[in-house]
């Protein structure tokens, strides 16, 4: 479980903490959304996504861990033999926190945390706008580039030419002087 937070815990005593915390990861894992406050949806975060990486594992000290927090067989068979192999490729982002309106009883700020389903595909998505900025940056790059060749091209055919013309020149003299 990640480290208490200084200050007041949910529900008065750390013991009472870790059994809320306890009973809405069974209920998260049970159902795949739960609604809850803000406060609550935030402390559980965590130790959901832990307790999930523990269940990717799969070996039998992982269950055990989790049967430490999660004290539902039924649900931790569930967490192991379902969820975990759905999260295979995900390296993290188990869950998610969406807020929702207040509560009309106590105004509480509300939250729905639920589990991540969708298939994640980072490497394509990563290769697919590195192509995109490699052809944006592409035509700009051979254009800047492009355009002080033709410059120099064109300096150097200017440079040449004079240079051309003057030899031709110069040699011109020297063989009618020859003649003469």
């Amino acid at each position: 479980m990640p480290t208490p937070t200084k200050g007041p815990r949910l529900g008065g005593g750390p013991a009472h903490e870790r059994l809320i915390l306890a009973n809405l990861a069974t209920a998260l894992f049970e159902h795949g959304r739960i609604t809850t406050t803000v406060t609550k949806a935030k402390r559980l975060q965590p130790l959901a996504e832990r307790l999930i990486t523990f269940a990717k594992r799969g070996d039998l000290h992982a269950r055990r861990r989790v049967l430490t927090v999660v004290r539902d067989k039924g649900v931790v068979h569930t967490l192991f033999a379902e969820i975990a192999p759905v999260m295979a490729e995900r390296n993290g982002g188990y869950t998610r926190v969406t807020k929702v309106g207040n509560r009309k009883g106590d105004n509480a700020p509300m939250a729905v945390i639920e589990l991540v389903t969708e298939p994640v595909s980072p490497k394509q998505a990563v290769v697919k706008e590195a192509e995109k900025a490699a052809k944006k940056a592409a035509p700009k790059k051979a254009a800047k580039v492009e355009e002080p060749k033709a410059e120099e091209t064109a300096v150097e055919e200017t440079v040449e030419t004079p240079a051309a013309e003057a030899t031709e020149v110069a040699e011109a003299p020297a063989e009618e002087t020859k003649e003469a």
